[in-house]
């Protein structure tokens, strides 16, 4: 379960970030093509987050749905898969969205 590991580098990263003020939200962006299960994620983080910055943080985790553009035809479209063909039955594609997996935003308490 290669979560558990992307897990703790949200954690270390966010923690860097927050340069030692408390977490309160971290905004994921995964997309559905990442190989990654959000729902893995989502269920290391309290644990990992405990003792850190991050603990009782909420994290948030938008899904974005893989889309391509077609090199034979110029058609944009959804792909649910990553080898899904275009309608006009080309695999060539330029991958517009769908494999990314970042940290959007990292919420932080109001200094003192």
């Amino acid at each position: 379960m290669h979560e558990l590991g992307i897990t703790r580098n949200i954690v270390a990263i966010a923690a860097d970030a927050a340069k030692g003020r408390r977490v309160l939200r971290v905004t994921l962006d995964v997309g559905r093509l990442a190989g990654v299960m959000t729902e893995a994620i989502q269920f290391c983080f309290e644990t990992v987050a405990a003792g850190t910055a991050l603990d009782g943080a909420q994290l948030d985790i938008n899904e974005i749905t893989g889309r391509a553009k077609c090199q034979a035809c110029g058609s944009v479209y959804d792909t649910p898969t990553l080898f899904t063909a275009c309608v006009c039955g080309s695999r060539a594609c330029e991958r517009l969205s769908g494999e990314e997996l970042k940290i959007r935003s990292i919420e932080l308490e109001e200094a003192a």
